[in-house]
C-alpha cells in the first residue's frame, strides 16, 4: 500500500491552499489487468489552483500511470478522479483533455513539418473553442509568455533547441486557456539555466495566472521550488 503522500506547502500560498481543489484523487487505485497487481493503491490527494505540485518517486512507483489518470487517458480500477467535483469517468473526457487541461509531454510531441505558430494554432483549432481574438494574435502573445521572441513564429520545429521546443510545447498547452497544466519531466534534458527559466514559467502560471500546475519530475531542484511535493512509493511485488 502506498504510504501517505509527503506534502510541503509554502506559507505564502496558504490562501491558495484554502480554496476548493480543482482536481481530487479519491482513494484511487489502478491495475493493468482485472484482479492483477495494483500499480498504485488507495491514493487520496488534491491539487489546487494557484499552486505548483511536483509528483516524485523512483522508477516503477506509478508516476506515469498517475499522470494518465489525471489527464483522463485512463480510468481508475478503484476510486475516482474528480475535476471541479465531477467524476472524470462520467464526463466527456475528450472535451476535458482539449479544453480543461493542457499536457506537456517529455518528448514535446510537436509536429516537425509545421512552424512554431502552426503547431500552436493547430491545437487551438482542435479544441473547438471560440476565441475572442484572432488565433494568430493569441499565439504570438503565448510565445512572449514563454520567453520566445516573435521572430520564432515562422521557424520549423527541427530548427529549435530542446529548450526552445519545450517553450513551444508549453505555449501550445496554454493555447486553449486550460485550468490545469500537466507536465511530464519537462526539464529532464535541459541545462541548468534553461531548467530554471522553464520553472519560472510554471511558477508564474500558478502564482500570477492562478492555474493548477502539476509536474512529474525526478529533479530535486524542481521539487524544491514547488509549493507542494507528492511522493509515490513503489507497490510491493
Amino acid at each position: 500500500m502506498t504510504k501517505a503522500p509527503v506534502e510541503q506547502t509554502n506559507a505564502a500560498h496558504d490562501e491558495a491552499a484554502a480554496r476548493n481543489p480543482v482536481l481530487v484523487l479519491d482513494d484511487v487505485s489502478y491495475a493493468y489487468a482485472k484482479g492483477g497487481r495494483n500499480v498504485i493503491s488507495h491514493i487520496s490527494t488534491s491539487f489546487r489552483s494557484g499552486e505548483v505540485t511536483s509528483i516524485v518517486g523512483p522508477s516503477g512507483a506509478g508516476k506515469t500511470t498517475l499522470l494518465s489518470l489525471i489527464s483522463g487517458l485512463t480510468t481508475p480500477t478503484g476510486g475516482a478522479v474528480l475535476f471541479d467535483g465531477r467524476d472524470l469517468a462520467t464526463m466527456d473526457r475528450y472535451r476535458y483533455r482539449s479544453r480543461d487541461i493542457g499536457v506537456i509531454f517529455q518528448s514535446f510531441n510537436l509536429l516537425p513539418q509545421l512552424t512554431v505558430l502552426e503547431n500552436i494554432m493547430l491545437t487551438m483549432d482542435a479544441s473547438g473553442k471560440r476565441f475572442d481574438r484572432p488565433k494568430k494574435e493569441i499565439a504570438l502573445d503565448l510565445l512572449r509568455q514563454v520567453h520566445l521572441p516573435e521572430r520564432y513564429a515562422g521557424e520549423r520545429i527541427l530548427h529549435l533547441s530542446g529548450g526552445e521546443q519545450q517553450r513551444v510545447a508549453i505555449a501550445r498547452a496554454l493555447s486553449d486557456d486550460p485550468h490545469v497544466i500537466i507536465a511530464d519531466e519537462p526539464t529532464g534534458n535541459l541545462d541548468g539555466a534553461t531548467q530554471a527559466d522553464i520553472m519560472r514559467i510554471f511558477t508564474d502560471l500558478a502564482h500570477k495566472d492562478g492555474r493548477c500546475v502539476i509536474i512529474v519530475t525526478h529533479s530535486p531542484q524542481i521539487a524544491a521550488q514547488s509549493d507542494t511535493v507528492f511522493k509515490l512509493n513503489p507497490q510491493p511485488r
